[in-house]
């Protein structure tokens, strides 16, 4: 159980380190949150 947890916290603390890498401005967060969306719905077949 300990190792989920800790496996769900890095995994977590990577992701957002390599979002908050890839975007400098208040207007890439948005294009890459849109980026993302666009993604989640082309996988649920909308």
């Amino acid at each position: 159980m300990k190792r989920k947890i800790a496996a769900a916290v890095i995994l977590t603390t990577l992701t957002c380190i390599l979002a908050l890498a890839g975007c400098h401005t208040v207007k890439g967060v948005g294009e890459d949150m849109q980026s993302g969306g666009r993604e989640i719905e082309k996988s649920s077949g909308r």
